[in-house]
């Protein structure tokens, strides 16, 4: 057919409908080859501004929808931006409301692909307005195909950051209720939108919660499909990124033990390690939410990843610890340091990552605070904490720190060194073997010997 196109061109540009018809019918045709040398030749004949003409014409009937057709193909190709830029767009807007419902959802599919290419795209549809009667197909009883097409081109529009003018309140609105959608497609596409709204909205965290989202967000945490279960987790953690009182939101409807769950079992990495940043950003939170963390089982397989995973996912397992030795009570320090907490943090400060060491340091003098509290208490020679440390190689990690290249990391790594084993280390010089020169009769006793320090005494009335 390729052979005919010059006489399919000069179709297109004939001024007599029935033959411009013929001729874009014969062009959605020749693009179901799906090649791409076929694209470039129709690129090069420069009839795309002729078919973003057709979409204004109503007669034929059949003309708008056809043109509408080669379009939405072409936007699916490598050639997205050349149909976002022919003046298709505008034309492709108005037919969101045309009284075709077959037009209506070929429009929205045009419209979705050439969204979903780029930025400078995706803004050339905002721009024309889009958004408003997109929402107004989801009012209509929709096929589930048309349904998909219209909730995954929604999802494309709210992917990156959406203009101030585009209301994001009415696209939660519908949100809210795509997600208790049966349909996978539709569900996962839902999810994506929310996320993008709660990542690239400002205030678009509190809208969402405001929509009433969390409790199906939360319960869709056991779907058994990861394609679902990731851009709600995802959702979920943006979430928890927000204040206080945002995070108690989603702690409030349950999301603790579903991620003990979720670490638990065998999901995909990136499941796991978004489940641990949800976690860590509650841990960062209020000593209750630390509790709530505690008493719904949670650390424990948290401490179980930080000893037991990949290093990318033992770091965000490292923050969720770390946090919650930072901000934690009394009784909470003690309690993540009887399940074996300290090796693995003392382990984290090889790690390159300049904000996670830092805070596993804080979490690590929060921890050697309470140990000299317990140490006084009862009156003994030693931190408890910080003999362990010394007992496991964590004071040779921390030593080491003098020469990380970040300077508040070096000094509060000289702060503990000179505060907790200073004195120790001028009374006996064998029990601190420098880098170079270890010393060789200092006996070391092996981790699996030590699963956990002494636990401080708490004081009488369990407060901090």
């Amino acid at each position: 057919m390729l052979e005919g196109l010059s006489e399919m061109v000069d179709k297109v540009w004939s001024d007599h409908a029935a033959t411009q018809l013929e001729a874009t019918v014969q062009f959605r045709k020749l693009l179901s080859d799906g090649k791409n040398s076929t694209m470039i030749k129709i690129i090069r004949a420069d009839v795309l501004p002729r078919f973003a003409e057709f979409l204004s014409r109503q007669r034929p009937p059949q003309l708008q929808m056809e043109a509408a057709w080669v379009l939405t193909n072409i936007a699916a190709s490598d050639y997205t931006l050349l149909v976002a830029e022919c003046g298709a767009v505008p034309r492709l807007v108005e037919l969101l409301e045309s009284p075709d419902a077959n037009i209506r959802h070929q429009a929205t599919w045009a419209l979705g692909n050439i969204a979903a290419d780029m930025p400078s795209c995706r803004e050339i549809v905002l721009d024309h307005g889009a958004v408003t009667p997109l929402l107004a197909q989801f009012k209509e009883d929709m096929k589930v195909s048309v349904l998909r097409t219209a909730t995954w081109a929604l999802s494309n529009l709210c992917f990156g950051k959406l203009p101030a003018e585009v209301q994001v309140k009415p696209i939660l609105e519908i949100v809210s209720l795509l997600i208790h959608s049966a349909d996978e497609k539709i569900l996962a596409d839902a999810c994506w939108a929310l996320y993008y709204i709660c990542d690239g909205v400002e205030g678009g965290i509190q809208d969402a919660l405001d929509a009433g989202v969390c409790p199906q967000l939360v319960k869709l945490l056991m779907h058994a499909s990861a394609n679902i279960l990731l851009p709600v987790i995802m959702s979920l953690a943006r979430i928890s990124a927000g204040d206080d009182t945002q995070v108690q939101v989603i702690v409030e409807q349950g999301i603790l033990p579903c991620l003990a769950q979720l670490l638990a079992r065998n999901y995909p990495k990136i499941i796991k390690k978004q489940a641990c940043l949800i976690v860590s950003n509650i841990t960062a939170g209020s000593k209750d939410q630390i509790q709530a963390v505690i008493d719904a089982d949670v650390m424990n397989h948290v401490i179980v990843l930080l000893k037991t995973s990949e290093t990318d996912l033992k770091k965000e397992a490292a923050w969720a610890i770390s946090n919650a030795a930072s901000g934690g009570s009394s009784d909470q320090i003690q309690y993540l340091v009887s399940r074996g907490c300290l090796e693995p943090l003392c382990n984290v400060l090889k790690y390159q990552d300049v904000d996670l060491v830092y805070t596993c340091l804080e979490g690590l003098q929060n921890i050697l605070e309470e140990g000299d509290i317990g140490k006084q208490r009862n009156e003994s020679a030693m931190n408890p904490y910080a003999q362990f440390i010394l007992e496991n190689g964590g004071l040779d990690n921390l030593e080491d720190l003098q020469d990380f290249d970040n300077d508040a990391v070096y000094k509060l790594a000289m702060k503990l060194l000179e505060r907790y084993w200073d004195e120790e280390v001028s009374d006996d010089a064998n029990l601190t073997a420098s880098k170079d020169h270890p010393a060789e009769n200092v006996e070391t006793v092996q981790p699996e010997d030590t699963a956990q320090p002494p636990v401080a005494a708490s004081s009488v009335d369990g407060t901090e």
